[in-house]
């Protein structure tokens, strides 16, 4: 690590942001965490993590953050979570999307110009992509979003860019892939309710906590005709963002735009398999129509973020990724108590 510069992590308390948090005090490094609490969770924070309740298009409360984590003046970093994910909502209510994730980032944004905050870590989305012409996808793949979510992350990597460009700014854009499982120490894991992540689904239901996973399509251009995503565990994804600051730090006034995802993909169909392999029981397998804006197929090509950073994921393993998403629904039932 080049310096334990103070980090804030916006939407710590959500799932990725939570793993992030973990992976940044696992290292050494000074954070805080700005959250709304809409759809995280306090008990995702670390004990003595400072998590300062409130929006982050909130400019006083930005202002106070800063000057009490000594962030500002040339020093500290950001690292961007916080915003809306579901893809199907974001077809169905798009101007959420564009105030969540574009609106309220503009915000952000300004806010660390004005401060001189000079490190911006962006979490975005393979769903800039649209629906690739060629797989795996590069990071200079067109970028032509078939949904709105994709359009609100695909603005703010535009707006990073250009304000680079024109401010003592360094920023790096992560496109995640689909991302899955828990801290394999179980001290945090997907925990919204109502969550379309497929894994989470299909680990609810194998502990009785949906009766069936509903197959979105079966008539995708894939080779058994269920949508084939790219599943990344979600402490390498954490990983991957701690070494995107440190590589920023350590060449002043560079920016990174990077894939983070494994490589190859899986199918709907393929997944659920292995959750019963790892549960040794039959998920039951309900067939439903395509839901708007899902993409055939999304894998990355990784090989920029292996060249660029000294990146090596643990957990590369589709079983052990299901392990892991199982060992913390339990762990979560655990912290809920009764129903």
């Amino acid at each position: 690590m080049s310096q334990a510069i103070p980090v804030l992590v916006t939407g710590g308390a959500g799932y990725i942001g939570s793993h992030a948090v973990l992976a940044l005090r696992d290292r050494g490094w000074l954070v805080s965490v700005i959250d709304d609490l809409s759809t995280g969770f306090r008990f995702a924070i670390p004990d003595g993590v400072p998590l300062y309740e409130g929006d982050i298009a909130d400019a006083d409360l930005l202002a106070r953050i800063f000057a009490e984590q000594g962030m500002g003046a040339g020093s500290g970093a950001i690292m961007h979570f916080a915003g809306s994910i579901v893809v199907p909502e974001s077809v169905e209510n798009p101007l959420k999307y564009y105030h969540n994730n574009t609106a309220k980032s503009r915000a952000l944004i300004e806010a660390a110009v004005q401060a001189g905050v000079p490190h911006f870590i962006f979490s975005s989305t393979a769903a800039t992509y649209g629906i690739p012409a060629s797989s795996p996808i590069l990071e200079d793949s067109p970028k032509e979003p078939i949904n709105p979510y994709g359009w609100s992350k695909l603005m703010t990597e535009r707006m990073l860019a250009d304000t680079a460009a024109a401010h003592p700014l360094s920023f790096c854009v992560l496109r995640y892939f689909n991302v899955a499982g828990s801290d394999p120490q179980a001290r945090s894991g997907q925990s919204t309710a109502g969550a379309t992540h497929l894994i989470k689904v299909a680990v609810e239901a194998a502990l009785g906590k949906r009766d069936h996973v509903s197959v979105f399509g079966t008539d995708y251009a894939t080779p058994d005709g269920t949508g084939v995503r790219d599943y990344i565990h979600v402490s390498d994804l954490a990983t991957a963002h701690v070494l995107a600051l440190e590589a920023l730090l350590e060449q002043p006034g560079r920016s990174l735009t990077m894939n983070c995802g494994y490589g190859r993909g899986f199918s709907v169909l393929e997944v659920l398999d292995a959750v019963d392999r790892v549960t040794n029981r039959q998920i039951k397998r309900v067939l439903a129509p395509r839901r708007a804006g899902d993409p055939d197929a999304l894998v990355s090509d990784p090989s920029r973020i292996r060249a660029t950073l000294p990146w090596t994921p643990e957990h590369d393993d589709l079983e052990t990724i299901v392990t892991h998403a199982l060992a913390w629904e339990r762990r979560l039932a655990e912290i809920r108590g009764p129903a």
